[in-house]
């Protein structure tokens, strides 16, 4: 399988020059490698190289998104578009089959992105988009408290129309904001970022999945050993067995069947690169 780099419009291809792990690719997509400090001065870097060209896209691998990527075209697209950051163990296990080697850190958006606005040395005027009504007014509030030196400059819940899709984007743009936070559910917020980001005027966007249930409260988060181990999807099926046992025991088994084909079998290819 030919695997591309992760080359940004307008930007130099990121190499392992850039980070001494460089890309790890799954299904073809490539996945960052490296620490959450690294990444940190990454973003940082790559954020205020995304002033002078097109926005920067990060968006966050884990075995489900993997699977989606696996079987649809345009949802792989989205995510080659831009930074590509490892989350789970379904991700470890892939890059120790494929790599010979984990991943530095486990760089899931729940834990990384709110310790990215935390340890940032730039000051982001933030539109928060996503959750139903009421919760990203209430990750706002939590933000303010957790990273008081950015501006949140305005919030949006997620339940829009594809009709309504653009009027988002012209609407975080009057706000000022510089980076939106989307938290749309994959694939429909890397979809909606891939066509959209450019119009809001923001130089980073960042999917952040199901981060505003939890700094919201609405949901709760595993215990505090259950993430070390990177079982949280475990603890997320035991909360919500009918919404999760598709996603994670089905799921799960054709990710692992498709990491042990690519293994065994190095020319095999994703369905969207078949031609």
């Amino acid at each position: 399988m030919a695997h591309a780099d992760c080359t940004i419009p307008g930007q130099r291809a990121l190499t392992g020059a850039d980070r001494p792990n460089g890309n790890r690719p799954i299904f073809g997509i490539p996945v960052t490698a490296a620490t959450s400090d690294v990444m940190i001065d990454e973003l940082d870097r790559l954020s205020g190289a995304a002033e002078a060209g097109e926005p920067l896209q990060v968006a966050f691998l884990n075995a489900h998104n993997a699977n989606l990527c696996w079987e649809n075209a345009d949802v792989a697209a989205a995510f080659r578009r831009g930074l590509v950051l490892n989350d789970g163990i379904g991700l470890d296990i892939a890059t120790r089959l494929l790599h010979g080697e984990a991943f530095p850190d486990n760089l899931n958006g729940t834990d990384f992105v709110p310790l990215y606005l935390e340890r940032t040395s730039r000051i982001f005027r933030i539109f928060l988009l996503g959750g139903t009504e009421g919760v990203a007014e209430k990750v706002r509030a939590a933000f303010q408290a957790r990273a008081p030196q950015h501006r949140y400059v305005g919030t949006r819940h997620g339940y829009f129309t594809d009709r309504e899709a653009s009027g988002v984007a012209d609407a975080i743009a009057a706000s000022g904001a510089d980076l939106v936070l989307v938290a749309l559910g994959s694939p429909r917020q890397e979809l909606w970022m891939s066509r959209y980001l450019a119009d809001t005027g923001c130089r980073i966007g960042i999917s952040v999945g199901g981060l505003f249930d939890f700094a919201s409260g609405t949901k709760p988060r595993a215990p505090a050993l259950v993430r070390r181990l990177q079982c949280e999807w475990v603890f997320r099926l035991l909360l919500e067995p009918r919404r999760m046992a598709r996603r994670y025991l089905r799921g799960n088994f054709a990710f692992l069947a498709r990491v042990a084909r690519e293994r065994l079998a190095p020319h095999s290819t994703p369905v969207w690169t078949r031609g």
